[in-house]
């Protein structure tokens, strides 16, 4: 009795394995670092004056669709950057930003020299203002319209604009901080 219900339990089990035809396959994945002008266009709630600076970003991106190239391609990507404002005048000053989060990118064509792209994000946003301690917390939302240029090997170019609302919690105050941005950045993406 024990040695045909291990028998029977080896047939059902190779039948299983064998009987399917299953390829691995695994799912493009992508790196890309940008940096780029910001320029604060919006703010309230907020007496520091830094309206111009620069930031840099590195994401890891993954293929979500257009894997057959049937369709352009759509990307989920997990960005880190860094953000400085400059001061605009001597009673302002410096801001430095960190962010994180989750953004998507959504190809327009398919397998072009140039290729126009959309994305979104919501990112975590983490303010410091030089020489005042502690930071704010809050979220960044982002929109963005760009170009990759294709070349002949593995490395993209590409430019964009990027719209971005952040918002900050204060303290003790019913109104939260709330800032407009817009940035023009260039970037590789491999």
């Amino acid at each position: 009795m024990k040695k045909n219900f291990i028998l029977i339990f080896f047939i059902f089990l190779s039948i299983i394995i064998f009987s399917q035809n299953v390829t691995l396959a695994k799912v493009p994945k992508q790196y890309s670092f940008e940096m780029g002008y910001r320029n604060v266009f919006g703010q309230s709630n907020f007496d520091n004056k830094a309206t111009h600076g620069y930031g840099m970003l590195f994401d890891y991106a993954w293929q979500l669709s257009g894997l057959n190239g049937l369709k352009p391609a759509a990307y989920i990507t997990v960005p880190m950057g860094y953000t400085v404002l400059m001061a605009d005048d001597v009673d302002s000053k410096s801001i430095h930003m960190l962010n994180y989060g989750w953004t998507v990118r959504h190809e327009l064509t398919k397998k072009s020299k140039i290729v126009p792209f959309l994305g979104y994000g919501l990112l975590l946003n983490n303010m410091r203002k030089t020489g005042t301690e502690g930071s704010l917390f809050g979220h960044q939302t982002q929109f963005d319209f760009g170009l990759n240029f294709n070349t002949n090997t593995r490395i993209k170019y590409f430019a964009k604009i990027q719209y971005s609302y952040t918002s900050y919690p204060q303290f003790n105050e019913p109104e939260r901080i709330r800032l407009h941005y817009a940035d023009l950045r260039v970037g590789v993406r491999f």
